[in-house]
């Protein structure tokens, strides 16, 4: 089952097999989720398995770099599924290098899956979300947006830009009804068949984040979290 314009509607972009399957795991218990990565096989399968648990799920491959792409996804999902009430943009990637070893190219193709896309996610959401006066827009983070690190020359400035982008929407949409916020995942997230030196109790539990997302989306507004930092318990800070 794919269409459903009965159901609340999340947008899961980077739906990987780490955070982003959990995220739209997490979110199809209540919610029929669109779900984005490059690969359309990948995002395929997830679907496959969220509509065999009995949720609505929609596959929505493209680039989420490439504005064209992302506005074309946008419109498949108002069409089939309706308009947005929560964006989840776990989009997110970098080469690492130091500023003599990244390519301009590399930098700016950093800085359009971090920041650029967002942009274009947030603005394709916005306006739906301002009619209805209500939504949640969630931007997963990173250390490098707050702390660059040497090598973090194109990582790092993306996902400042991503912390930015997502500071001034709060600030903007939050007194509208919109809560914004945006996550810190300090840490290794444990991603199946993902090679690592790390005991599993250094990683974080993508499922375990997923829930921290859940209540983050469902925060009475009162008492909304603009930003938070999520790491193992045994993770240095």
């Amino acid at each position: 089952m794919t269409q459903s314009k009965q159901s609340r509607v999340a947008v899961v972009t980077g739906a990987g097999p780490g955070l982003g399957a959990s995220l739209a795991r997490r979110f199809a218990k209540e919610y029929a989720v669109a779900i984005n990565a490059r690969s359309a096989d990948s995002v395929r399968t997830l679907a496959n398995e969220i509509r065999a648990a009995g949720g609505v799920a929609l596959e929505v491959p493209c680039d989420i770099g490439d504005r064209a792409q992302v506005e074309a996804a946008f419109r498949t999902i108002r069409d089939r599924l309706g308009p947005p009430e929560v964006l989840l943009y776990n989009a997110g990637s970098g080469v690492w290098g130091t500023v003599t070893e990244i390519t301009p190219e590399q930098f700016e193709s950093s800085w359009r899956v971090n920041a650029f896309g967002a942009f274009v996610c947030a603005a394709e959401c916005a306006r739906g979300m301002l009619s209805r006066g209500r939504g949640v827009m969630l931007f997963t983070g990173a250390t490098a947006g707050v702390k660059a690190g040497p090598k973090s020359v194109a990582f790092g400035p993306a996902k400042f830009a991503m912390r930015g982008l997502a500071q001034s929407l709060a600030r903007d949409l939050g007194p509208k009804g919109i809560h914004v916020a945006w996550i810190n995942i300090d840490g290794s997230i444990d991603v199946p068949g993902r090679t690592t030196t790390l005991a599993k109790e250094d990683r974080l539990d993508p499922a375990a984040i997923a829930e921290t997302y859940w209540h983050l989306a469902h925060q009475d507004r009162s008492a909304w979290t603009m930003e938070m930092e999520v790491r193992p318990f045994k993770e240095k800070f």
